[in-house]
């Protein structure tokens, strides 16, 4: 492990490419945990949205010190059907797979009926929420470490844009929330980034490289659009003098909760 710093050309290009690297997979971080702090009564939502992205931080630097270890888990440990998998593709699919597993049963509960779930819906706790945020913030930081890792052998730079990264995202990570929460089409999207995000990690445990740019320019495009559309929608309603009313999704986990029981429908009425 190197930790000189001496300022070079080519280690402050390292920096700068290792920060908007941490910043990118943070936000994919940040909406994760958004999700699923979502599910807690409202005065846990902070304590577990700082607390997850705080142990991801920690979780990550720790993973730069063990350096070494992380890229041992780039040897086979097994073959199956002529093709070896590793530790750290193991751990790749496991993630990946929980990742579609979780969002498509987001998905399913935003957009289904109330009676659909109420005999299953059953409050988050906090020790569950931040257990799932773990198991993800180990799959996301195990990919950046060891894209960093093999960028630069310098641990002072790689924990440098680490800090730095994460408290740029604990700053923002109460907007992105509440912006996503605010927003059920932002929320849909989110939901399907982390279905393409599933995907991409499975994939590359399976040996299948693909190109991040592949992944996070579709995001970056559906983004811009959502957010032509809600400044649209914004400018139609000023226009109008009406408040826009975005759709609302169920939330089946805090009605069953609160014991509230979704409106029916109005009768026709008979002629």
């Amino acid at each position: 492990m190197d930790f000189s710093l001496e300022f070079t050309p080519d280690l402050i290009a390292v920096f700068l490419t290792l920060f908007v690297l941490e910043i990118v997979l943070g936000v994919d971080n940040v909406i994760f945990i958004s999700i699923l702090a979502s599910k807690l009564p409202k005065e846990q939502q902070a304590r577990a949205r700082n607390l997850g992205l705080t142990l991801a931080m920690v979780m990550r630097i720790g993973l730069v010190l063990l350096a070494g270890w992380i890229i041992t888990l780039n040897d086979d440990l097994f073959t199956l059907f002529g093709m070896g998998f590793s530790g750290r593709e193991l751990i790749l699919i496991a993630g990946g797979a929980f990742l579609l597993y979780k969002a498509v049963h987001e998905i399913h509960l935003k957009l289904e009926g109330e009676e659909e779930h109420a005999s299953s819906a059953v409050k988050a706790t906090f020790g569950a929420v931040l257990a799932q945020i773990l198991l993800m913030d180990l799959v996301f930081s195990l990919d950046s470490v060891i894209t960093a890792v093999g960028m630069t052998s310098n641990m002072l730079v790689i924990i440098t844009a680490v800090l730095l990264s994460f408290g740029i995202l604990l700053f923002s990570a109460k907007f992105i929330f509440e912006f996503v929460n605010r927003h059920p089409t932002v929320k849909m999207l989110a939901l399907s980034f982390l279905l393409l995000i599933g995907v991409f990690l499975i994939a590359d445990g399976f040996g299948i490289h693909i190109d991040k740019a592949l992944i996070y320019g579709p995001m970056a495009f559906a983004v811009l659009v959502e957010g032509l559309n809600l400044w649209a929608a914004s400018r139609r309603a000023k226009r109008k003098g009406k408040q826009v009313e975005p759709v609302h999704l169920h939330d089946t986990l805090h009605e069953q909760a609160d014991g509230a029981v979704a409106p029916e429908a109005p009768a026709a009425e008979s002629r």
